[in-house]
Order: C-alpha cells, then structure tokens, then sequence
C-alpha cells in the first residue's frame, strides 16, 4: 500500500544539516549588515537595505518562472540564496578587504589598487565562494542536478542572494561619497540594467557543476574547472570593461546579454529534452493504471499542466490543484529516474525504491483528483473530461511526439479512473542489466 506520508518521497522536509547551514548563513548576513551600518549612517544603511531588497522578488520570480516543468526543492533553492546573501558575501568582503590593503601597500596608488583588485582579485574570490555551494550540491545532492537547467537556477539563487547583499554596501558608498544623484545611477547600473550579473557570472558554474553530475570520473573535475575559470574571466571583463565608462560597460553588457539569450535557449532546449524522457519512460506505466495517454500529453508542455492545475482547483479547491501538482511533479520525476538509470547514476535497490515511491505518490493523487462523477464513466475509458487535457488525442491514437512502445494501449484509467494503490507489480531489469519500468505484462 502506499506510505502513510505519500509526499515524503518529494523530500520536502528540511534537514537538520540545511537548518544549521541556514543558520550560520543568516549569522554572516548580520555580521556583513553590522560592518555596513558601523561604516556609515544607520539611515543610510536602511534607505540601502531597502533598496537593495525591493527588485529581489521581481528577481526570484524571473529566475523561478524558469524552473516550472520540474521545480527544484525549495529547502534548496533558499539554503543557495541564503548561502550568497550570508557566507559568500561575508567571506568575500574581508578577502577583497585584505587584498585591497595589500595592492595599495604594493603600488601606494589608492585608485590603482582599486582597478586592479575589482578587475583580478575580486572575481576569483566571489566566483569561488558562490561556486562553493554548487559543488556541494553536487556532493551531497547530486540526484537534485537533472541537467543545464538545474545548475542555472542555483547559480541563480545564489547569485541573487549575493548581489543583494553586496548591493547595501555599494548604495552606502554612493550616498555617502556623492549624495542622491550617484545613488540613483547606481541603482539604475546595479538593479535595473545588471541585475543578473553576478547569477550570470555564476552560471557557468552551475551548467559546468550539472554536467558533472551526469557523469563520473575525470572529465567532470574537468568541466567544472573550465565552468570556474570562464565565470571567473567573465566576471573579471565585467568589473574591467566597466572602469572605462560607459563605452567599456556597452562591450561588458553586450557580452552578458549574449550570454542570456544563450542560456535562455539551453533552457528551452532542456526543457524539450525532460518533455522526451516523459514521452519515452512513461507509456508503459499505462497498464498500471497511474497514467494514459491524455495524462503524458497534458505532461508534454507546461500550458496542459496549467490547464490541469487549474481544472482540478476548480472541481476541488486549493487541495485538487495541490493533488494535481504533486501528481505532475512525481510523473517528471520519475521520467528523469528512468534517464538516471540509463546513464548509470543510481544502482538498482535505489531505482526500484524511489520509483516505487514515486508511483505511489501517482497512484495516491489520482485517487484524490477531483473528477465529477458524471465524467466517471469516460475516464475510465481514459478520456479526459472537459478541461483536463484540451487536444488530447483520442484513447489509442497516439499524439504528435508521442513516444514508448508499452503496451497498454488506451491506458483505461481516467485522471480518477482505478488507481493500483497496492503497486503494479514486479519491477524488471532491462536487457542492460539496469532497472526499467514495470513489465508491461505484469510480471
């Protein structure tokens, strides 16, 4: 039978270890403020602190938007955003600090020493810290790292974390030196013309760190060295080309938003890459009842997810929309088991206790779908009542795109058609020796 606790299987439950790391994060983050307010004018700290705050959800919903076919947990996401906004900007304060009285001792050119450390010092020192994180990640979390996308948003979120808190400092400064009108051009430079720069920067980090998550050995270290020395060169382009006014900081931000458009596609194409993996590892589960064939086609594209979540709240509230997501979340997850398998990133007794979980968690909210019962009959027969899945082929006529070859055929189940809460079946090895999905005979 499924678990008491069907949603466990999504590790949603923060861990003592994140609630530490949370904590001394949020530690640093004070000790960072304290130096800011000690170094100026309590107001001024406060007219930064907000300033710095207020793009940050505006921020995190463009970076999360991007995350929706298969969200990352959010335990993670904020221990990332806490760790650049707290660790990574504390660490990286006192090093640049140091380096800076060190060049100025070397040069005796306060100006000088400043160009040099912005320019060299400071890009290995933040890239290293932030990109610290994602290298744990990848340490104590690599089943989390699915591809390209993956290591963006959390180079995104602990970029944001870390520009947040780097902006207070550099607000005070402007406030301080010059008055309102260079506070307000660099609020214009630092919150609205780059303020993905140091999650860009970071980026090639997280792709680098996600790409050795998908393999083992050598070429790995090696592709997450390459991903540390471009974030550190761009970075350092960055800070370079901006000292020569606003022609250098043209060529600088040219660079970066061709660096966007690039990843913005690397996104898409991703995305298109999970959408095949659900259309090739999830057909021969028809047989067991959990999914058919309008199911995978409202799972091929985030607008039939949408049209689903927003069926199911409007038949059964915020609990049917929460169902339906959980439903969703478990069916993608389980496309990108199968892909782990088949790579050879998770032995068998992990495979088949993760994907029976998963199919539970299919299995338990199907059964809690809020379908009318004048629709019961037809989805039995796997057709979607109204609004489920709009343009979903017919049951038996595969879909364009459509992919697998279980056989099962229509799937017979509707979104609340019979649900095998006690499991379907053995779970059987594939011709490789890896773990596959259910015999489609039953075992």
């Amino acid at each position: 039978m499924a678990s008491l606790d069907p949603r466990a299987v999504l590790k949603e439950r923060p861990s003592v270890g994140l609630i530490a790391g949370l904590v001394v994060a949020g530690l640093c983050a004070l000790v960072t403020f304290s130096f800011d307010i000690i170094n100026g004018d309590p107001v001024q700290f406060f007219i930064a602190l907000g300033l710095a705050v207020a793009p940050v959800p505006l921020l995190l919903a463009g970076l999360l938007a991007l995350d929706r076919l298969e969200p990352e947990p959010r335990a993670d996401l904020i221990f990332a955003f806490a760790w650049g906004a707290g660790v990574a900007v504390l660490l990286a304060g006192l090093l640049n600090s140091l380096n800076l009285i060190y060049v100025e001792h070397q040069l005796g050119s306060v100006a000088g020493a400043r160009s040099l450390v912005a320019t060299f010092g400071a890009p290995p020192v933040e890239e290293t810290l932030k990109g610290l994180v994602l290298v744990g990640l990848l340490w104590f979390r690599r089943h989390e790292l699915d591809g390209p996308t993956d290591g963006i948003i959390y180079a995104g979120m602990v970029g944001l974390g870390f520009a947040m808190s780097e902006n207070v400092s550099y607000y005070i400064a402007a406030l301080e030196e010059n008055g309102t009108q260079v506070l307000a051009a660099t609020l214009v430079l630092r919150a609205v013309l780059s303020p993905f720069a140091h999650p860009l920067f970071t980026s090639l980090i997280g792709i680098s760190v996600a790409y050795a998550a998908q393999r083992r050995g050598a070429a790995g270290v090696v592709v997450i060295v390459i991903g540390w020395i471009g974030a550190m060169a761009l970075h350092g382009i960055w800070n370079g080309f901006a000292s020569f006014g606003l022609g250098g900081l043209a060529v600088a931000y040219l660079i970066l938003m061709t660096l966007l458009v690039i990843e913005l596609a690397v996104i898409v194409r991703d995305r298109k890459r999970i959408v095949g993996l659900i259309q090739t590892y999830l057909p021969p589960y028809q047989t067991t009842g959990v999914v058919n064939q309008a199911d995978i086609f409202m799972l091929s594209s985030l607008r039939g997810r949408r049209q689903a979540r927003a069926w199911a709240k409007a038949h059964g509230g915020r609990a049917g929309a929460r169902v339906m997501s959980d439903y969703q979340l478990a069916a993608t997850e389980l496309g990108l088991l199968h892909a782990r398998a088949a790579r050879g990133g998770i032995d068998e007794a992990s495979f088949r206790a993760t994907q029976r979980a998963l199919v539970d968690l299919m299995a338990y909210a199907r059964l809690s779908f809020p379908l009318p019962e004048r629709h019961a009959a037809n989805a039995a027969k796997g057709v979607p009542p109204p609004g489920y899945a709009p343009g979903a082929p017919p049951p038996g006529r595969r879909g364009p795109g459509m992919r697998g070859t279980g056989r099962g055929g229509t799937g017979r189940s509707g979104p609340a058609g019979p649900s095998p809460a006690g499991g379907p079946g053995p779970y059987g090895p594939d011709s490789g020796g890896r773990p596959g999905p259910p015999d489609p005979a039953g075992g």
